[in-house]
């Protein structure tokens, strides 16, 4: 890993193997977005966001039930005006702080990354990233480049692989190599609520090709170039079933904006809501979103898969995942 801290190791255990509670808490932090994404379902649902009187009463209550990194992602977070109070908020409760953005804002928020320790930026492809987000990828390339020696750790780019993008993986490689940048992969995920047609241009499709695209990145990171996805990982998603105990439940608590606990992003099934008290919904759900957990039939978010694989020890995954 790029920096290892046996104090942040020694309280993930102890709050995810001896208090047995997630240690992450994953919160959208608002509803809206300023992409239109065709693959994405989250842009549609826009509602309640929770003022920041109620989210700073979550993260205390978070700090409570042992929650040691925040982590702030979509809709698009960068779109909330008062993130810099949440993140100061969050890191004077101890947590680390994260934070996953499709970039479009870096270049107007450079300033506002002070309290911030991890940034991810979603970045699908190079000449196929206009077709795929809406914007040129020069646009996103010259926000990423004036904000990422601003950053404590190493940016990282995060692709998510489609039938539309498959040409330009090793370029992006060669790119995170050259900017100095980390970069990670994960296979398009085909949610229930968008169109086929769009799956049908969007999805892999041409199993072929995505094979040999997913065998170069493995080549590539055995040959030092900066993939922080394990082996492991990417040996499952070239054969796209899965290879894992989902360990969601342990590992993260899912918050929406509205302040609704879910169980996880796939299942989406509420647990609760924040303003009844974190021990209270995880108390009562736990059973539950076990349940979830052991009978689903597996994603492929790098998230949830690495950090399961580590659950359960994996030792390739401990030494090759790349993360905090």
């Amino acid at each position: 890993m790029s920096k290892f801290s046996p104090v942040i190791a020694a309280r993930a255990v102890w709050q995810m193997r001896v208090r047995k509670r997630p240690f992450v808490l994953s919160h959208a932090v608002n509803s809206r977005c300023n992409m239109s994404c065709s693959f994405c379902e989250y842009w549609k649902e826009q509602g309640e966001e929770m003022g920041l009187d109620e989210i700073f009463r979550m993260l205390d209550d978070a700090s409570s039930f042992g929650i040691g990194v925040y982590n702030a992602w979509t809709v698009e977070p960068l779109l909330r005006e008062d993130l810099p109070q949440i993140l100061a908020y969050a890191k004077s409760k101890g947590m680390i702080t994260s934070l996953i953005t499709n970039g479009k804002l870096l270049k107007e928020r450079v300033n506002d990354f002070g309290d911030l320790d991890y940034l991810s930026v979603s970045v699908d492809g190079t000449k196929s990233y206009r077709e795929i987000r809406g914007m040129d990828f020069e646009v996103l390339l010259d926000a990423i480049m004036t904000v990422k020696d601003k950053l404590k750790n190493p940016l990282l780019m995060n692709c998510v692989i489609s039938g539309k993008n498959l040409d330009d993986i090793e370029e992006l490689i060669q790119l995170a190599r050259d900017i100095d940048v980390k970069i990670s992969f994960e296979p398009l995920y085909e949610f229930s609520g968008i169109r086929e047609n769009v799956w049908e241009s969007m999805g892999i499709r041409d199993v072929d090709k995505y094979h040999s695209t997913i065998d170069r990145i493995i080549e590539m990171k055995k040959e030092g170039y900066p993939v922080i996805n394990s082996f492991t990982y990417l040996e499952m998603i070239r054969e796209l079933k899965k290879g894992y105990n989902c360990h969601v439940n342990n590992l993260i608590l899912d918050v929406t904006a509205d302040g609704s606990i879910e169980h996880c992003r796939v299942h989406r099934e509420k647990m609760g809501n924040v303003k009844d008290g974190i021990i209270n919904v995880w108390n009562v759900s736990k059973d539950r979103q076990k349940a979830l957990a052991k009978n689903c039939e597996g994603c492929f978010f790098f998230g949830y898969v690495e950090n399961s694989l580590m659950y359960d020890l994996n030792l390739e995954v401990m030494q090759h995942y790349e993360w905090m």
